[in-house]
């Protein structure tokens, strides 16, 4: 498949098979990570392939109450999306689901090496994040390469400390995505 239709066709996966992602597939999904473009070449990506189901769903219960008061704001219209019914309802699915996606890959990052130029600006930081954000994308499209499904989310990230506790994230290392991967249904 060329770059410019894996890019193209490579939209958030929802629903997954229960087929296992093996090592050798996953692997250079993963690698994929380490060509992408970070600060001062300083690396600061850390990665977490959750496979142990308990795991799975202790991360799901800290995921659905942020997921579910992110759905009574947009029933309250207090919190603006323009997505529609469909896209709600396939979004609901797999937050109900997540525990039994394959892989979850929650992303991390060093912030001793995330050199943030835009903190004296008086709004939201967002320079760091592109020490991270490109390995993402890479993930997401290596992926799509070997026919998997991927979906990217932040929520966990409003619960580090539960998340770092669960998985034993050191001190030094925050959370910065969590992406889930397996086959597409």
């Amino acid at each position: 498949m060329e770059l410019n239709e894996i890019m193209r066709t490579n939209g958030t996966c929802r629903y997954y098979t229960s087929e296992v992602v093996s090592d050798e597939v996953l692997a250079p999904v993963l690698d994929a990570a380490r060509w992408a473009p970070t600060g001062g070449n300083r690396q600061p990506l850390r990665l977490i392939a959750v496979r142990d189901v308990a795991a799975k769903r202790r991360l799901k219960a800290l995921y659905l109450p942020i997921w579910n008061s992110y759905v009574k704001g947009i029933e309250a219209g207090e919190t603006r999306v323009q997505a529609r019914p469909k896209l709600l309802e396939d979004a609901d699915h797999f937050a109900n689901h997540m525990d039994e996606i394959p892989i979850m890959l929650v992303v991390c990052a060093r912030l001793a090496d995330v050199h943030p130029t835009d903190t004296e600006l008086g709004r939201l930081s967002i320079v760091g994040g592109a020490s991270v954000y490109p390995a993402i994308e890479n993930i997401l499209l290596a992926a799509r390469e070997a026919g998997l499904g991927t979906a990217l989310t932040t929520l966990l990230c409003a619960v580090e400390a539960e998340v770092k506790v669960l998985l034993r994230v050191p001190d030094d290392i925050s959370t910065a995505a969590m992406v889930t991967i397996g086959w597409p249904a």
